[in-house]
């Protein structure tokens, strides 16, 4: 039977992590290992309108950027989340929380990961893509997962049949987001949030055209509000 999805209040997520997720239900990927670089462009999203931004564990020395970017989160601007995405153990886990990462993002679902996030307080976003994970999930007492990789493992037709399912989940799709396809995504009451990388291309980075960064987050902040009316 179908469930109404489960109001935002009820999701053991943060406070601040709600309000900038009802504000801008979109979060940019942030992947870079240089510190500089990641302060550049978290300011850029900043300044598009974009305030929760994860970085991703997948360069060496990201953990060190995220470090910058929380160290610096007065100067680059009000508002800001930052979080790490990418996190494959307990140990990393550990380490972004010492690094100032507000919430842990995982491409999958371990348990000793999410348990010890709720057990410290620490907002935690595991992947999940088949009903047996979010059935996990909603065991071990979360009430909001990742959906990772969306695009390739069904999309939005899939994300519905989980949401008529599992009405208390609510689902951050992640993989193959793309601003041509956010609006389809956050059509759906259960999305809490969508995640992605066309926010931060590499080549505008590399060039050094923040502006352009800042534009993108701009249009997807104007998506958001059209599709959530």
């Amino acid at each position: 039977m179908s469930q109404t999805a489960t109001p935002l209040s009820a999701t053991p997520l943060s406070a601040p992590l709600l309000s900038a997720f009802t504000a801008a239900p979109v979060v940019p990927l942030v992947d870079t290992g240089d510190a500089g670089e990641a302060v550049a462009i978290s300011r850029a999203l900043l300044r598009g309108g974009l305030a929760v931004h994860e970085v991703v564990l997948r360069k060496p020395g990201a953990m060190d950027a995220m470090r910058a970017m929380a160290g610096r989160r007065a100067e680059i601007g009000e508002g800001l989340i930052v979080g790490a995405g990418t996190v494959l153990t307990l140990d990393q886990a550990k380490a972004a929380r010492d690094a100032g990462a507000q919430f842990i993002v995982s491409p999958g679902l371990l348990d000793e990961i999410a348990l010890w996030c709720i057990e410290e307080g620490l907002p935690v976003l595991p992947g999940t893509v088949t009903a047996s994970e979010v059935q996990r999930a909603h065991a071990l007492g979360l009430r909001a997962v990742k959906f990772f990789p969306a695009a390739l493992a069904g999309g939005v037709p899939l994300l519905r049949a989980l949401s008529a399912a599992f009405g208390a989940m609510r689902f951050v799709p992640t993989g193959g987001i793309t601003a041509a396809n956010l609006a389809d995504y956050l059509a759906l009451e259960s999305v809490l949030a969508c995640g992605g990388s066309w926010l931060t291309p590499a080549e505008a980075v590399a060039a050094g055209d923040y502006d352009a960064v800042t534009r993108l987050a701009r249009e997807a902040v104007d998506t958001a509000r059209a599709a959530r009316g």
